[in-house]
């Protein structure tokens, strides 16, 4: 949270808030989150994910399951068969990760007229400055 230091509002760099936000950053990250957290055992093959998330290309799903991975919310299984089996799964951590981005998108289903408004005004704003 904020901290006053001298009468002025203070947003830490290493505050848990901003910290959390840096998982937004990278724009596919929910979105991964958020598949594995509905695939059945919350794992999927990279092929499973990557025709599951429209727009999402294979370059950007491998670099954001790395990113997931390296930050120990996703673990990557590879079978040794042929042809190769490489499963994605959420860790115990990632699933604990994966609860408030669902009650974020649950929010975002019941407030689909704000989210619209929302575009409409941002519409609107491009159309007059341009």
């Amino acid at each position: 949270m904020p901290v006053w230091v001298d009468g002025k509002l203070c947003f830490y760099a290493d505050s848990p808030p901003r910290r959390l936000l840096e998982l937004f950053a990278v724009k596919w990250s929910t979105m991964v989150l958020h598949a594995l957290y509905h695939w059945p055992e919350n794992r999927a093959r990279t092929g499973e994910l990557e025709r599951s998330l429209q727009g999402i290309s294979k370059k950007m799903l491998i670099q954001t399951l790395r990113e997931l991975e390296q930050r120990g919310l996703v673990l990557r299984q590879v079978y040794q068969v042929v042809p190769p089996k490489v499963e994605y799964s959420l860790t115990a951590l990632g699933h604990r990760f994966a609860e408030p981005i669902e009650q974020m998108y649950q929010w975002g289903l019941e407030n689909q007229a704000a989210l619209d408004e929302m575009e409409r005004h941002a519409r609107e704003s491009q159309d007059t400055a341009g």
